[in-house]
């Protein structure tokens, strides 16, 4: 039983969560009353649809005055995102629109920052930089995966560092999130197995991040760790993300299957907000920075070889994870392993990679990715993991030779008492 008078909990979320079959229908309303002139960020591919057009013309129609802006690029270059926002200046709008997947949404968001605070954007890097609200901004998602829409964070590359960079303030949290899961239907496998994957990973890291306390009389850490609050949405963004992910990358039409994963992403997005994340968004940043691969892809990868790792010391929530997966059985570790098992199993039937080796990382990169990895404070201080060098070492290791065995504890006294008697 949770022991509630010694726990705490944290949510900082949207002024208004909409979510539902049809309730993309609310956009434009929503909009309005945020502002009469507003910018829609929006992927490319999704500009012609019939959705956005449609959106566009219900925006007409409330006397929104409209700027569209198609210009968003995976991986979001700081130079691509200052640029949109010179570009946003010359519309002065009063609400920003994210519409797409991830890339849009965090687009959408740094725009607002730039616009109410300026540039250059390297000013805000890290924690709590931002120094006040941004411009309003009502998130659309359209692929269950980031949860970008309720979170308080913007991811982006700057080619003055290693790895990607992420912006987190309260302040990016947008004002309005509106998740229709029609708007996902149809969007390809691969895309849906890297966000789908990252969502998984949201849920996952969020419920086994330390558990810090906070100190409510100084301002908390945008991250502040497992909490009573986050712990519920993310066992059953698990459950869900465990019924439904394969499903939805088989058959892009299944619209339970999509509902369910968008519902899904939103509850880890509204976890990982306040509990954050930790080693496998840590590991990934440098992995992605090197190898040019999505974000998901790397996460979901990487995934196994953390929770491997933490088996010694956390199989109590491990076990949780089980229940929530449905293979809980036997012990609390033979259930905590059979946790992992399963989420190695849906990575693998998704068409994840299984080792960094895959992904195009070669031996000599290793010490440089663990180098990198421990430079994350604010991902790597959120595991219950000590972030030294030798156990980021043994989890990217092992996840270059797709060995989990090799994070076995057990094993790996018995690997060196055998070595001793040589």
């Amino acid at each position: 039983m949770t022991d509630i008078a010694n726990s705490f909990g944290l949510l900082r979320l949207p002024d208004s969560i909409a979510f539902g079959d049809g309730c993309r229908s609310s956009i434009a309303r929503t909009v309005a009353t945020l502002g009469n002139r507003a910018l829609v960020v929006c992927d490319p591919f999704l500009s012609s649809t019939e959705a956005f057009i449609k959106l566009l013309k219900e925006l007409e129609v409330l006397e929104v005055a409209v700027t569209v802006d198609t210009q968003v690029v995976p991986e979001l270059p700081v130079s691509v995102v200052e640029e949109a926002i010179d570009r946003a200046l010359q519309s002065r709008p009063q609400v920003i629109v994210g519409f797409g997947g991830g890339s849009a949404l965090d687009l959408a968001k740094l725009i607002a920052l730039g616009l109410a605070h300026g540039t250059p954007l390297n000013r805000f890097y890290g924690e709590n930089q931002v120094p006040g609200p941004v411009i309003p901004l009502v998130a659309v998602p359209t692929t269950s995966g980031t949860g970008s829409e309720v979170t308080p964070v913007a991811v982006l590359a700057d080619p003055d560092r290693e790895l990607k960079v992420g912006i987190s303030s309260p302040y990016l949290i947008p004002r309005a999130a509106v998740v229709d899961p029609r708007l996902m239907v149809g969007a390809p496998p691969a895309v849906t197995a890297s966000a789908g994957a990252d969502a998984l990973v949201h849920a996952i890291e969020a419920y086994t991040s330390n558990n810090h306390s906070p100190n409510w009389q100084d301002t908390l850490p945008v991250f502040v760790g497992e909490n009573l609050l986050s712990s519920s949405l993310a066992l059953e963004a698990i459950r869900l993300i465990g019924l439904s992910l394969r499903n939805a990358v088989r058959d892009g039409q299944d619209f339970e299957a999509r509902s369910r994963m968008a519902y899904a992403s939103l509850l880890a997005g509204m976890a990982f907000g306040t509990a954050g994340t930790h080693l496998s968004h840590a590991i990934q940043y440098p992995v992605g920075a090197l190898t040019h691969t999505a974000h998901g892809l790397g996460t979901g990868m990487l995934l196994p070889y953390v929770m491997q790792a933490l088996l010694a010391t956390d199989a109590p929530r491990l076990a949780h994870v089980a229940t929530a997966l449905g293979v809980a059985a036997g012990t609390t570790e033979e259930s905590a392993q059979n946790a992992i098992d399963e989420v190695a199993a849906i990575m693998a039937d998704i068409g994840l990679p299984t080792d960094l080796a895959t992904m195009g990382v070669t031996e000599s990169d290793l010490p440089r990715i663990v180098e990198l990895s421990l430079s994350v404070r604010r991902l790597v201080t959120n595991s219950v993991i000590e972030p030294t060098e030798e156990n980021l070492h043994r989890i990217v290791r092992a996840a270059f030779d797709g060995d989990r065995t090799a994070l076995n504890p057990l094993r790996t006294a018995a690997s060196n008492e055998s070595e001793n008697k040589k």
